[in-house]
């Protein structure tokens, strides 16, 4: 199958779009120069993946905004994702190791410190929330499961639990966030609920 030609900005509405086609295309295009800068930086092929799979997420959470403009090239863009998620990666791994001289250098290094942070923040309180989710017990967990993310209503939820009425399933709903709210502060706070 051949490779579609596309521009910067036709990849960038390609991935808003989620356009199995384009996204395909991205990763053809764009990943054998992440994988050489981790595999050149004491990095695995496997570790390129994901540094590659986390760019491309970021890149996607911030096409999603209408505001966004693409004030770069999109290979300069992800590549300057990948590095500043390699490098801290590295620096979670050790201090020790030696980095090819070239990896800090050049001008397609483009500041998005910012937005890997809020990436990573986002996703730290995702995996937060899930764990106090977990942590929250039946039928709380299941309500809110169901009805946050099977998105049915207080109607249905009443019914499923025997709830006499929407309202009354409509107030174990609200209590079940205080709880789930409650657990999920005092764990970011890294108390124990």
């Amino acid at each position: 199958m051949a490779t579609l030609t596309l521009t910067d900005n036709q990849y960038i509405e390609g991935l808003r779009l989620s356009d199995n086609a384009v996204i395909r295309t991205i990763y053809k295009k764009f990943y054998p120069a992440i994988m050489r800068m981790v595999l050149n930086n004491n990095g695995t092929e496997q570790e390129a993946k994901d540094v590659f799979q986390e760019s491309i997420l970021v890149l996607y959470h911030h096409v999603q905004k209408q505001n966004f403009i693409l004030s770069c090239a999109l290979q300069t863009y992800l590549y300057s994702v990948a590095k500043r998620l390699w490098l801290k990666q590295l620096s979670k791994k050790s201090g020790r190791l030696k980095l090819d001289e070239r990896f800090y250098e050049g001008d397609d290094f483009v500041e998005v410190e910012n937005e890997v942070s809020v990436y990573e923040e986002r996703e730290q309180n995702l995996t937060r929330m899930q764990e106090s989710i977990g942590q929250l017990g039946e039928p709380c967990k299941t309500l809110l499961t169901d009805f946050y993310m099977a998105r049915l209503g207080m109607d249905e939820i009443a019914d499923k639990f025997g709830y006499t009425n929407a309202d009354n399933a409509k107030n174990q709903k609200y209590k079940c966030l205080q709880r789930l709210k409650k657990i999920f502060f005092l764990d970011k706070e890294g108390k124990a609920p």
